[in-house]
Order: C-alpha cells, then structure tokens, then sequence
C-alpha cells in the first residue's frame, strides 16, 4: 500500500521531534521532510506535494495561514495544524484543517487527529481513482464511437454514418468519398489516415484510391493484366490493382476457382 507522504512544519526542533516519534512506528506514514519556516514549508509543498501536513500557526518568517495561501491549489495537503495557542481554532477550520492540535497534546489525542486523516485521504484516493475509471471509460466509449462511424458536414447539418452503412471509398483530392448507395459525401482526409480508422473492420483496401467494404462484394474477376474486377451487390465494378493482391487473398481463396 502507498505511504501517507507527509510534511511536519515547525520551528521549534522539540516539537518536530515529538511529532516523528509519534509517527516512527505508523507503518502507513512516510515523513518527507521537516520544516522550520514559512519559506521552506511552501517551498517542500509546492516541490514534493505530500496528502498530509502537520503545520505550526506561529513560525519565525509568518504564520501558517500565510503558508497556506502560498500553496498551489494541486498540492494542496490535509493539514492538521499543531499550536500553542488556541485563539487560532476557528480560522483554521474556516480555512478546511482537519484538526487543530493544541500543545501540549497526548498520543490519543494524536491518534484521533491522525486516524481522521487517513480516512479523509483514503475517501479521496478512492474518490480520484473512481473519477479516473469513469472518465478512461467516457473517452473509451468516445473513441470507439469515432471509430464506428463518419461525422459529415453536409448541406448545412451533420451526418453520422455508421461503417456499416458505408460501400465503398474513394480518393478525391484532399478528401475521401463515402459512396452510401445512391448516395456519396466526401469528408475531408486521406486514404491513408482513412484506412487507419478502418483497421480491423469489414474493409480493405484494393486500390491506392479505392477501399472497399467486404460485405458489399459480390463477385471478384481477374484480368489478364494481373488486376482484377470487384464487383459489388449493386453491380459497381471496381478495379483492384496487383499492388493489394494479398488484401484480397482470403475472397480469392473461396471465390476464384
């Protein structure tokens, strides 16, 4: 399981050393660094960015108020801050702490405060790590949805036309036709960034300029010529040069006798 990275900020040198001894046996608990002032306390912040901080209000360059308004909102840490002074509760809950350690604390006090941590990163990593599998499979469901079918831009709406609807295609400059029975609309690519789109699906290409969907093959012919003659279920004849023979040779094999 991944170590709770962790921050201790305060100027006094006993009072950190309190801290790490408390901290030394919690086996979920890793101690990045310690920090004396205001200056560094941002600085390792900002720098390693650990999921909990334990933050002194009075340090000699400012207090941790100012610390926190210096952080950068992705490293944000679940702060437990550790004072003498009490007056400063409040406005540590205002700005979100998890708790507010007044010195000099006991270990179950400790505990409690640390326990609360946990289980608020905990909820967190869990929290993200939901958020990432939703979001992989939106984008996954978005890709494959690119991947099944054109977006056109015709006569001033879109069309969204499913592979399978799809004949056969073209080159035509620096576009692509897509020939939907009697119908064509060219959208704008090339036959090569076209035939990736294609991997894997129902079409082949059988002409530097022609891709073919194999369900709408009737019948293939050869010529003398080492070409040959797609001919598709609405009679279109196609030429298919010797240059994409081998795309052909799984219909050859149970066409051609």
């Amino acid at each position: 399981m991944r170590k709770i990275g962790t921050i201790l900020a305060d100027d006094e040198p006993l009072a950190r050393k309190k801290l790490s001894l408390l901290l030394e046996n919690d086996g979920e608990v890793e101690i990045l660094q310690q920090c004396t002032n205001v200056r560094q306390t941002v600085e390792a912040v900002n720098a390693i960015r650990p999921a909990l901080l334990f933050l002194d209000v009075q340090m000699p360059d400012g207090d941790g108020f100012e610390a926190l308004s210096q952080f950068k909102p992705e490293a944000m840490p679940y702060v437990i801050f550790t004072t003498a002074y009490d007056q400063y509760a409040l406005r540590a809950f205002d700005a979100n702490a998890l708790d507010y350690l007044l010195k000099p604390f006991d270990q179950a006090r400790f505990a409690r405060a640390l326990r609360r941590a946990k289980t608020q990163i905990a909820l967190a990593e869990e929290a993200s790590t939901a958020s990432t599998l939703v979001n992989s499979l939106k984008a996954l469901g978005q890709q494959r949805a690119e991947r099944d079918r054109f977006v056109i831009k015709t006569e001033g709406r879109l069309l969204f036309l499913k592979l399978t609807e799809i004949d056969w295609l073209e080159a035509a400059s620096n576009y692509v036709r897509l020939h939907v029975g009697p119908a064509s609309y060219l959208t704008r690519s090339t036959m090569s960034e076209v035939e990736q789109k294609l991997a894997g699906s129902r079409f082949i290409r059988i002409h530097r300029s022609i891709i073919v969907n194999t369900d709408r093959i009737k019948e293939v012919r050869p010529c003398n010529s080492g070409e040959f003659i797609v001919t598709l279920s609405d009679k279109k004849d196609l030429p298919a040069s010797r240059g994409y023979r081998e795309n052909l040779e799984p219909l050859l094999t149970r066409t051609v006798g």
